[in-house]
């Protein structure tokens, strides 16, 4: 087996349409490691990219999940195929569930599933902080919140939702799917809860397929990230960043970020992860109280994350350090990032400036157009690191550049874009907000 790509090397990624398929892509093509993409988008931008060798239309895991999870087993079956690396939510979900049947035939380098369902689960997840000391805000499922006097996020308890029978033993019931077959589902976005507003329960519930729950609003904080790759319950490597602007004032996923380094960040991280005996990458993302500099655990995202082409720019190779994990040389992975870098999702920075123009968040307060304006134009001089523009792989960048602008276009022209594509609808963290009306085409980026 060769580590850094030989004859016969071959590796599988979702060629979804977020930052985190790309960097993949590039990483191990990169390294003479064959790259298998595969999307039920026929049109999907990674595809374009130079270093994909084989590009694979599948069903789609919202509408079909087993024949999704049977088209990435028949690829690792192949002789060729080492691994397959989880982009999202569904793919890590599926990857879990059945990771008996892909472990016959490549490296599984992601959790089992009941360590999955924790994660996935914010109620488990909070408990399992609370025994190692990891703080989190209040959170309560909605059904138990009695206290409305003050301000309340309202969030899916679940990151993910089978749209079958399985649900039922999350104590939801199954999105319609319009057909016959299963697939996966997530709750919808974030909804701010300003004090004295009481939702309707019996709505919330309909909407999200399962109960929700509240979590207490943190005020002025800052947002970070702990991410790392774990073999069998220990650390191989580490980043860290801090985000600087969100997709949208109020947060949401990252469109610029830099590279950090706090040992108080490192130790919760860790302690955490060690703590569910973690397999894989994870992104830990915490809000930090900008006055007492106390860390708050909001969720942990077992999979990629959608910034990851700026923690390679940054030096920490993750995709490549996976593979390592999947083909048994964890010896060979020496995570030394730079700290002080900064790098950009572009249409996240012209989404933050929309939402700027055209939204009113509740419980947060909206900063200066102009002074936010010039500090996007100063910091992209400063730090010219993009998640998709590479001038030694141009198209990506390209054909993304032209979906985005078509559907500025048709946000602006009022029309509705909801026949989109399955791949550009993944949603959001669930800690995103409400989308602007006006807001660049940007897929709800899974952080």
């Amino acid at each position: 087996m060769f580590a850094n790509g030989g004859a016969g090397d071959g590796v599988v990624v979702p060629a979804i349409t977020h930052p985190s398929s790309l960097a993949c892509v590039r990483s191990l093509g990169r390294r003479g490691i064959e790259t298998t993409l595969v999307s039920e988008e026929p049109s999907a931008e990674a595809f374009r990219s130079r270093y994909c060798d084989e590009s694979v239309v599948v069903p789609s895991p919202s509408r079909d999940a087993l024949g999704y999870k049977d088209a990435l087993l028949d690829l690792a079956r192949r002789s060729r195929v080492r691994t397959v690396l989880p982009v999202r939510e569904k793919d890590v979900y599926l990857l879990a569930k059945y990771r008996d049947e892909f472990a016959e035939w490549v490296g599984t380098p992601w959790p089992d599933f009941e360590t999955l369902r924790t994660v996935q689960d914010r109620i488990r997840l909070y408990d399992a902080a609370h025994e190692v000391g990891v703080a989190t805000p209040e959170t309560h499922l909605l059904t138990d919140c009695t206290d409305w006097s003050r301000p309340w996020i309202l969030k899916g308890r679940y990151s993910v939702l089978p749209t079958d029978g399985e649900a039922s033993a999350l104590d939801g019931r199954a999105p319609e799917t319009g057909g016959e077959s299963h697939g996966l589902a997530r709750p919808p976005t974030t909804r701010y809860l300003p004090a004295g507003e009481r939702p309707d329960v019996t709505r919330a519930v309909n909407e999200m397929y399962h109960v929700p729950i509240v979590q207490a609003f943190l005020p002025a904080t800052d947002e970070y990230g702990f991410f790392a790759l774990y073999d069998e319950g220990e650390q191989v490597a580490s980043f860290q960043h801090r985000q600087i602007r969100g997709v949208h004032y109020s947060g949401g996923a990252s469109a610029y970020r830099e590279s950090v380094e706090i040992p108080e960040l490192e130790r919760l991280g860790t302690r955490l992860l060690d703590h569910l005996d973690w397999h894989g990458a994870a992104m830990v993302e915490f809000l930090r109280d900008p006055e007492t500099g106390e860390f708050s655990l909001m969720e942990i995202n077992p999979r990629f994350w959608s910034s990851l082409p700026f923690t390679v720019q940054a030096g920490a190779d993750f995709p490549y350090y996976a593979w390592l994990l999947a083909t048994g040389a964890t010896d060979r992975i020496d995570c030394d990032y730079e700290v002080g870098t900064a790098g950009h999702l572009l249409s996240g920075e012209a989404s933050h400036l929309l939402s700027l123009l055209a939204d009113d968040t509740a419980l947060v307060e909206r900063p200066s157009f102009a002074r936010t304006a010039a500090d996007v134009a100063t910091s992209l001089v400063r730090h010219p690191r993009f998640d998709y523009l590479d001038a030694t792989d141009p198209l990506p960048f390209a054909t993304y550049a032209g979906r985005r602008l078509v559907g500025l276009a048709d946000r602006l022209a009022g029309r509705d874009e909801s026949g989109g594509s399955e791949a550009e609808a993944e949603p959001a963290s669930s800690d995103q907000p409400q989308r602007s009306r006006l807001e660049v085409n940007e897929p709800e980026v899974e952080r």
